[in-house]
């Protein structure tokens, strides 16, 4: 793409919903309700900085839809944060959370920063100070923040923290949390297990081997390289994995558990034996069988498509396939995972953690596998049933079966 070119995800949301809510006919006063943010939130956020100096931060959230429950979705740091964006991905969670028939709705939130610039204790401050503004606004049964981009589970302990301070103990306010503060066995690896388990409901309606599948995964954060592990784990072969300066290569496979060893010591993927490198944008375009974009949003468009070479694609990551891409992918016969299924398994466990929290009582890891696997197995095949009666993409199905499931809470509540 060219560097001055920058995605819509706004309208890239608008155009996802009006396309299904086209294909189910869906009457127009309930495509207003359904399309309008319940609450948009813009904060300025003072911090003290660790040399003295103030610095005001500018943060967002937006509470999309409440209408089958709590408001859940996470909470990014990244300078390129915009309320665009924000509002873009809040709608996205009320879908997702739909899609999986979890009993939430969708919200985002984010701080415009450089997180690699701040400090741990300028974070902690910034973070404190955010959640001391949201403070009337989020809570177990309003709005549940979580990780995203760049934040982690030691915020969502002091975004716990600051919260309890003010209502008592509230472990249920956030999910995403370290397991010593309520946060639930599995949970980490939540996201990129919820993905494998939908490729492999996947696999058998594309007669793909997934003992056999060659896999190319962009990005090895907390997703990517969890999808890597579970895929290795099944006998399929990572042929190319990436971080954000770039990724490594080899046809004949990739010994994963030594690459993330390796990632974890040089802190890059630069150099692995047995490997050659290949930048973010080739990696996409490799010939595999599945391709795992699970980093950035936007990075299969119009210029790409017509080039990529995998017969699969689960989105990992959110938004990553633009709308035009999406119809070159469609024209060409590649299969495309949507991210409000592939990725659904992190806010699938994260209800768990919730649940736990409520009742004050722990899962063992072995029972949250087992219930988000029979989410994830159901899921995917209401939707994939949907794409085949109405026939439309798993994407439209997708978002046909959430809007439904939106549309009629709305109705039932009288909203």
């Amino acid at each position: 793409m060219s560097e001055n070119e920058r995605i819509d995800f706004e309208k890239m949301s608008r155009f996802q919903f009006d396309r299904a809510a086209e294909a189910m006919a869906l009457e127009p006063e309930t495509r207003v309700l359904l399309k309008m943010p319940f609450r948009e939130i813009q904060v300025k956020i003072p911090v003290r900085m660790d040399d003295g100096h103030l610095e005001v931060f500018v943060g967002y959230r937006v509470q999309h839809n409440n209408a089958r429950g709590p408001m859940k979705g996470g909470i990014r740091y990244h300078s390129e944060v915009d309320l665009g964006e924000v509002r873009s991905l809040a709608a996205l969670m009320t879908w997702k959370t739909a899609v999986v028939n979890i009993p939430f709705g969708g919200a985002k939130g984010g701080i415009v920063c450089d997180p690699k610039r701040l400090s741990p204790a300028e974070t902690e401050r910034m973070t404190r100070t955010f959640i001391s503004m949201l403070d009337t606004v989020i809570g177990p049964y309003q709005d549940i923040p979580a990780p995203d981009v760049n934040t982690n589970p030691q915020m969502m302990a002091w975004i716990m923290d600051e919260y309890s301070r003010r209502h008592g103990y509230s472990p249920g306010v956030v999910t995403g949390k370290p397991i010593d503060v309520g946060g639930s066995k599995g949970r980490e690896e939540a996201t990129g297990r919820g993905c494998v388990f939908v490729l492999q409901e996947a696999a058998r309606d594309c007669n793909l081997d997934l003992g056999k599948a060659r896999v190319a995964i962009q990005g090895i954060g907390n997703v990517g390289s969890h999808v890597a592990r579970f895929m290795s784990e099944l006998g399929g072969r990572v042929i190319a994995i990436s971080d954000s300066h770039g990724g490594i290569h080899n046809p004949d496979g990739l010994p994963i558990d030594r690459v993330l060893a390796y990632k974890t010591e040089k802190r890059s993927l630069s150099g692995f034996p047995g490997s050659r490198s290949v930048t973010n944008e080739a990696l996409l375009e490799l010939d595999c069988d599945i391709l795992v974009p699970s980093a950035l949003g936007g990075v299969i468009h119009k210029y790409n498509a017509d080039r990529i070479k995998a017969r699969v694609i689960a989105e990992a990551a959110n938004n990553p396939t633009t709308t035009t891409a999406d119809e070159i992918l469609e024209k060409k016969g590649v299969v495309v995972i949507p991210d409000i299924l592939a990725n659904a398994g992190g806010v699938t466990v994260s209800y768990f953690e919730w649940t736990q929290n409520l009742q004050q009582f722990s899962w063992e890891e072995e029972r949250v596998n087992d219930e988000l696997r029979k989410i994830m197995a159901r899921s995917y095949h209401q939707v994939a049933s949907t794409a085949q009666k109405k026939k439309v993409s798993l994407r439209v199905a997708a978002y046909i079966v959430a809007i439904e499931k939106v549309a009629r809470a709305t109705r039932l509540r009288g909203i």
